[in-house]
């Protein structure tokens, strides 16, 4: 296994359940790929370096099936799973409750039931179907066609479809902008729809104490099933590797050209070029003060923020890094922790921030990221105590993976979504035999869940570890 991130540990322990000999060699000194914790500003604030809400880790098949409590994993929720405010101080909020949520909504109240409340219904059904390949059989058809009618449309088109008012537009807008995908294009919308769905069916928490305490709960279970783990171990090529029946890789299409090189064959090697890295992201971590001081009361509930106005204003942020610019009013995708005291000091605060940038951006946004945060927050700049800030070179420092900052494995545009990373019967598989991709550069795409790591190992066990 090439890769210790959430997909690269849940392969190994899927086939060290079945009873394979596993071992994982990984790059940095720690587990985690994107789902690691560090004192990024000052002593005794505890940053999450990527990934933090963990919204598709408690949805994910695979992760609730592991005794991850009895491996050091708790999970905190938040009143609301996430907000995004209006300039007159009032907010739109997803709480699990649809009726709470509804309430926050005013005319649009009854239409967002109306259009998550059979989504809630049929989640556990739906949910297998969303976090694997497509098949063009699934096992429950009439609750996927309900879905999919509705998320093969543009956020846009839904958005303005279902809803009248500016709150449940930017609403809807916030959850789908987490596409990272300009909002006019089609099957945006399954984004806030899946994601919409997952705050009311289970809600977004966050690992107390960080998320590294997940990586480190995976790989408790993997060690406690007798697989290894080697740190800073890199791995260069695949002629590094000792022998072995099947080697799963935790790394971007791409960066499998690197690995395997010529014994790939040539269509295969001109496909995976061809594949489409998105945007990358500017994040900011602070140590602050006090909590941010909200004007709309609504966000003083919510783990997520989203921040940029209505609907049209965040779609015109999301279309500028396709188009290589930097809006000067960024889409602030911003999580806070005030009902996660374990994060900071006693009395203050921590929260991160990022907005989305041009691949490989060099371009130092964070002031205009803390003016969007200024803007519905005023006074939030004097809560700071300290700031960590990182451009895409920085982040994708941190975690190879993340190709000019690219958090994603890839742009989820339509055609890689279904394709990802090629178009091929099993995406998990490569054309050398015992060579497997299970990043997020495959089904079901980014996110820590897992389930590209399981559907990669199941895969290899069907072929050639039987």
């Amino acid at each position: 296994m090439i890769g210790a991130g959430p997909n690269g540990l849940a392969a190994a322990i899927t086939l060290a359940q079945a009873g394979r000999s596993v071992l994982v060699r990984e790059a940095n000194a720690t587990v985690g790929g994107s789902c690691r914790s560090a004192e990024l500003t000052l002593p005794g604030f505890v940053h999450d370096i990527c990934s933090t809400v963990q919204a598709l880790a408690l949805a994910s098949p695979f992760m609730r099936s592991l005794p991850l409590a009895e491996h050091g994993l708790e999970l905190v929720h938040p009143k609301a799973a996430y907000a995004q405010p209006l300039d007159d101080g009032t907010a739109g909020v997803a709480y699990p409750s649809l009726d709470e949520t509804a309430s926050t909504l005013g005319r649009d109240g009854a239409a967002w039931k109306k259009l998550f409340g059979p989504l809630v219904r049929d989640w556990q059904k739906l949910v297998p179907e969303l976090l694997g390949p497509f098949s063009p059989f699934p096992r429950h058809p009439f609750a996927m066609a309900n879905f999919g009618l509705k998320a093969l449309r543009s956020a846009r088109s839904l958005a303005h479809g279902w809803f009248e008012g500016e709150h449940a537009k930017g609403l809807f807008a916030g959850v789908a902008a987490h596409s990272i995908v300009p909002l006019e294009r089609m099957a945006t919308s399954a984004f806030g729809l899946v994601l919409g769905a997952s705050a009311h069916a289970g809600g977004w928490p966050v690992a107390r104490g960080g998320s590294q305490k997940l990586a480190d709960a995976l790989a408790s279970i993997l060690r406690s099933l007798g697989g290894e783990i080697e740190l800073q171990a890199r791995v260069e090529t695949l002629d590094e590797l000792p022998p072995a029946k099947a080697v799963l890789c935790d790394v971007t299409a791409r960066q499998l050209l690197k690995l395997a090189g010529p014994r790939l064959p040539q269509g295969y090697q001109k496909r995976l070029q061809a594949f489409r890295y998105g945007p990358g992201v500017h994040k900011v971590d602070w140590a602050l003060s006090e909590p941010i001081p909200w004007k709309a009361s609504g966000c003083r509930d919510a783990g997520t923020i989203h921040l940029g106005g209505t609907f049209d204003e965040l779609a015109e942020a999301e279309r500028a890094p396709w188009e290589g610019r930097y809006a000067e009013k960024p889409y602030v995708l911003l999580v806070q922790y005030p009902f996660e005291p374990s994060r900071a000091p006693a009395g203050k605060q921590i929260a991160w921030a990022y907005c989305h940038v041009p691949n490989g951006g060099e371009l130092d946004v964070t002031d205009r990221i803390e003016r969007q945060i200024e803007r519905f927050a005023p006074g939030f700049k004097d809560t700071i105590l300290a700031r960590s800030a990182m451009g895409p070179a920085a982040m994708e420092r941190h975690n190879a993976n993340l190709i000019g900052g690219d958090i994603t494995g890839g742009a989820n545009l339509f055609s890689q979504v279904f394709a990802r990373p090629t178009l091929r019967v099993n995406p998990y598989k490569t054309p050398v035999k015992g060579l497997y991709l299970c990043s997020s550069s495959t089904p079901p795409g980014g996110g820590v869940h897992g389930m590209s790591g399981y559907h990669a190992a199941r895969t290899a066990l069907r072929d050639v570890l039987r």
